[in-house]
């Protein structure tokens, strides 16, 4: 069975939590602070807005119904469709998707070898 940790997400709307493989969670966490550290240089006025990941654990027990819990792969799709439908002019905005589709594709071969084992 495989390891999963949880990403804490902590956007407008509230806090929620993203699940991803142990060996993947890292990365998204590095990713959203790439993401958040590039966000403010893109001048298109369809950005959409970023959570910020907050913290990172290992067991996750929800006691308020209210929170829910993403899978990380739609999240990723969710980032992706977001981040391709900016209509950016002056940022090279070609490096930022090709790191979140870089992740996308890992996650998708994880569940893809996971479903066959």
């Amino acid at each position: 069975m495989a390891v999963m940790r949880y990403i804490i997400m902590k956007s407008s709307g509230g806090v929620f939590f993203v699940e991803m493989p142990e060996s993947h969670a890292y990365q998204l966490s590095a990713l959203n602070l790439r993401l958040h550290k590039e966000i403010d240089k893109l001048t298109a006025g369809n950005v959409p807005e970023l959570p910020q990941a907050i913290a990172e654990c290992a067991d996750l027990e929800l006691h308020d119904k209210t929170l829910h819990v993403q899978q990380g792969l739609d999240y990723m799709n969710e980032l992706e469709k977001g981040f391709s439908a900016i209509e950016e002019k002056t940022y090279p905005l070609v490096s930022l998707l090709t790191e979140i589709r870089a992740l996308q594709a890992q996650l998708e071969q994880w569940y893809e070898e996971e479903l066959e084992a």
